[in-house]
């Protein structure tokens, strides 16, 4: 049967109704990082073709990777990846039917938050 009050309900909730949660904007962080991995990795690849060219075209790539634009982005690459292996360290947990109660999924999206920070500065200072 056809909804005939179509036009007079809203179609998602307002963000007046809805709050976000540690839980969905850990899921849209894990979506973030996941595409600015592909930053870095464009990078990389680019130093890795540049040497396998010339020494001058590996010269302009070394030159950028590692200037401070160059360092930003390779620490903001490690940091998407240690979230968004933890984040997918989390899924597997939840896939098996763990850590599904509300206060658990908090603790375990500010665990990826805070473990990615912490895991992106020991590897900083221990490599």
């Amino acid at each position: 049967m056809a909804d005939v009050n179509r036009g007079n309900r809203p179609l998602s909730p307002h963000l007046q109704i809805y709050r976000p949660q540690i839980t969905s904007a850990s899921s849209i962080f894990t979506r973030i990082t996941g595409n600015g991995l592909l930053v870095g990795s464009l990078l990389i690849v680019w130093w890795f073709l540049a040497a396998a060219i010339s020494p001058e075209a590996f010269a302009v790539a070394d030159g950028v990777i590692t200037s401070w634009f160059g360092d930003v982005v390779m620490t903001l690459s490690l940091l998407a990846l240690w979230y968004h292996t933890l984040a997918g360290v989390r899924h597997l947990v939840w896939d098996a039917g763990y850590g599904l109660e509300l206060a658990t999924a908090e603790k375990l999206g500010w665990g990826c938050i805070g473990g990615s920070v912490v895991l992106t500065i020991l590897t900083l200072f221990l490599i």
